[in-house]
């Protein structure tokens, strides 16, 4: 099941949902879901991926969509905009230290 931590661009100030854990959404609906959240590139992949694995290829990246969509958007500079137990689990599960 995924937990959702909440993202802030310093730069921009536009928020956005950061997510960890198995990703249902992912495992159901495949590609579409970085479509939908604007990752075209990722799409493109993921569809070339599933197509050439017959489906395995969604299986498999349902367990590990969510960390890597947030994980890039740290590295796009966005920031935890959270406290408490919620932030330490996600930083635990992302791999991520405090700064």
């Amino acid at each position: 099941m995924a937990k959702q931590i909440k993202l802030k661009s310093p730069t921009t100030g536009v928020e956005k949902n950061g997510y960890y854990g198995f990703s249902w959404t992912y495992f159901f609906f495949g590609f579409f879901v970085p479509l939908i959240r604007g990752e075209l590139g990722v799409a493109a992949l993921h569809l070339l991926f599933s197509m050439f694995t017959l489906g395995i290829w969604q299986l498999i990246v349902s367990f590990l969509y969510n960390k890597q969509y947030t994980v890039r958007l740290l590295e796009k500079g966005y920031q935890f905009n959270e406290t408490g137990v919620n932030l330490d689990n996600a930083r635990s599960k992302l791999g991520v230290s405090a700064v």
